[in-house]
């Protein structure tokens, strides 16, 4: 290691940074710009990015590679809060402290704050969509696009361009991508466009002649998507079944984060009105909960190098902003262990394959014969030991089983540590070119990422926001046993304008179209006195009604949309 400190003072680069000052960092972050606004935006989101996995990759760029420092690190400007609100996990009360990639993305791509799991929409019985900086942009007659290594119905794409009150509802987010107007869409997740008997998810139809239908050209793999040209306007790229392959585990069909930043942004360009885009490394986050630090800083680094190709493009255009972030830390990483003041940057790139591409081996795997082979194939090690053999068989006792167990010996050798398979709840980076950069400097909540996405770019994420709230609400509800959808009565009524009065064992709903009285004890309704037909429900203290009865308060016809699980208002 004393080498590689020797090499970073020879190469001056600590003094280079003191000589250039503030005037020159302001010039290479392009704070420079006249009148503080950019035609273009791009947002560029290491997913699970925290502090020490940008050191790793620093480090292993520096010792390894022998390149000084990240494309990355010229442009820092600040850090980001990564909380949330209160929500629920599994039924119990969480303070939202630590974050997921849902609500986080919520924070950066609308300004709002919302619980862990909510894909765009507020924090509420009855929820109501927020607007993303790629829909107000879309508003603004941008071209859009949402670029990622993760599935692209993903929590952090998602965010952009769809609302739903579960990031697990994947189908409902691909169909409603057919709808946002967003040109450009790459990734992974065919398997949420296709159906079941097509080896996909989808239990309704396959969504792919319909984005054809819209003019999208779909591409699979990286040829196809070399061939592109700008004139291709609407694009559909889908790069695997779930996620794009990890970077190590990767042929030659599957394109890098930087062709994809690369051809989308060659495409986007053509709009003279400009554009918005977000580009995810999104498998910076799956290593992390994986533990597996070798593929993890593959994926760090894969993730620079589409930031290279966004900040060389920024620059050469003139009329951009950039701004890089990440939702939170993924694993609780350590760049040290067992009060050993060293780290084995040596062996970081002696794996071959991620653990995800053992997984069928290991879980196969009857003896510690059969463990030993399978790790020597893989890394440098042949002298695993019986003990380190039975504890990858014995699993870590983690939903990662022996992968999990695997990740940990490597992870011993490697001479770095993880608090476990989770999210933390450290500040993130943040990274910044352009006029953007002056709005982000120094400590910042995560929201003001997307307020200060949408100043830069001239576009009203309040009108936005309240032309999605015309159409949909949002609303928790429950499913009885003739398969009936029922929803809160109190927070659906006021949330439709209405008012809702308890006394003892009566309610009285009162809205534009008509007035409801329920006896609770009695478990009855009566509409404009007449007794009413619809089913009355009470569980846990709170009243249910169906939507039947929704439609007589308001004089309305609401429609439920069972896929998106949301109320059409219109």
């Amino acid at each position: 290691m004393n080498k590689f400190w020797r090499g970073l003072a020879a190469s001056g680069l600590a003094l280079s940074v003191i000589a250039a000052g503030p005037a020159a960092v302001a010039k290479e972050n392009g704070n420079d710009a006249a009148g503080g606004k950019s035609k273009n935006l791009i947002v560029l989101i290491g997913d699970g990015m925290g502090p020490a996995q940008v050191s790793a990759a620093r480090y292993y760029q520096q010792y390894v590679k022998g390149i000084d420092k990240l494309n990355l690190d010229p442009y820092y400007v600040g850090q980001a809060t990564t909380y949330a609100d209160r929500g629920e996990d599994g039924g119990t009360i969480v303070s939202g402290i630590v974050t997921d990639s849902a609500s986080a993305g919520t924070a950066f791509a609308t300004g709002h704050k919302t619980y862990n799991a909510g894909i765009s929409v507020s924090n509420e019985d009855v929820s109501k969509p927020f607007a993303s900086i790629i829909e107000a942009a879309e508003i603004n007659g941008k071209s859009t696009g949402l670029v990622t290594t993760a599935r692209i119905t993903h929590a952090t794409p998602a965010v952009y361009a769809s609302h739903v009150r579960s990031r697990d509802n994947e189908s409902a987010i691909a169909s409603q991508y057919l709808d946002s107007g967003v040109d450009v869409l790459f990734g992974g997740g065919k398997s949420f466009f296709v159906t079941k008997e097509e080896k996909g998810k989808r239990t309704d139809k396959n969504l792919l002649p319909d984005f054809e239908a819209k003019g999208y050209k779909i591409v699979e793999n990286a040829q196809s998507l070399k061939s592109l040209t700008a004139k291709d306007a609407k694009v559909l790229g889908l790069f695997g079944g779930s996620h794009v392959a990890y970077v190590p585990d990767r042929s030659s069909e599957t394109p890098s984060l930087a062709d994809m930043t690369s051809k989308a942004l060659e495409i986007l360009s053509a709009d003279s009105d400009g554009f918005a885009i977000m580009i995810e490394g999104g498998r910076i986050d799956h290593a992390g909960h994986a533990n597996d630090l070798p593929t993890m800083v593959q994926e760090a680094l894969d993730f620079d190098a589409a930031f290279k190709v966004a900040i060389d493009f920024a620059k050469k255009n003139g009329n951009t902003s950039v701004v890089v972030t990440a939702d939170h830390e993924t694993g609780g990483l350590s760049l040290s262990r067992d009060n050993i003041y060293e780290v084995n940057i040596d062996l970081w790139d002696k794996q071959k394959h991620s653990s995800e591409s053992l997984i069928g081996a290991l879980d196969g795997a009857k003896t510690v014969a059969d463990i030993k082979k399978i790790v020597s194939e893989n890394t440098w090690i042949n002298d695993l030991t019986n003990e380190e053999a039975q504890q990858i068989l014995d699993g870590d006792g983690s939903s990662y089983k022996r992968e999990g167990g695997y990740n940990a010996v490597i992870s011993k050798r490697l001479l770095i540590g993880w608090s476990g398979h989770g999210h933390s709840a450290v500040d993130v980076g943040v990274w910044a070119y352009g006029p953007i950069a002056d709005k982000l400097k120094g400590q910042v909540d995560n929201t003001q990422i997307a307020i200060a996405g949408a100043e830069v770019l001239g576009v009203d994420l309040s009108k936005a926001t309240s032309n999605l709230q015309s159409k949909h609400l949002y609303p928790k509800f429950k499913i009885n046993r003739d398969k009936e959808v029922l929803y809160p009565a109190k927070a659906l009524t006021e949330s439709l304008g209405g008012t809702y009065q308890a006394t003892g064992n009566n309610v009285t709903l009162t809205g534009k179209g008509a007035t409801i009285t329920v006896d609770l004890g009695a478990g009855t309704a009566k509409t404009g006195g007449k007794s009413a037909s619809f089913t009355v429900d009470m569980d846990n203290g709170t009243l249910y009604l169906p939507l039947s009865a929704f439609n007589q308060l308001t004089g309305k016809t609401l429609k439920w949309d069972a896929l998106s699980e949301r109320i059409q208002l219109n």
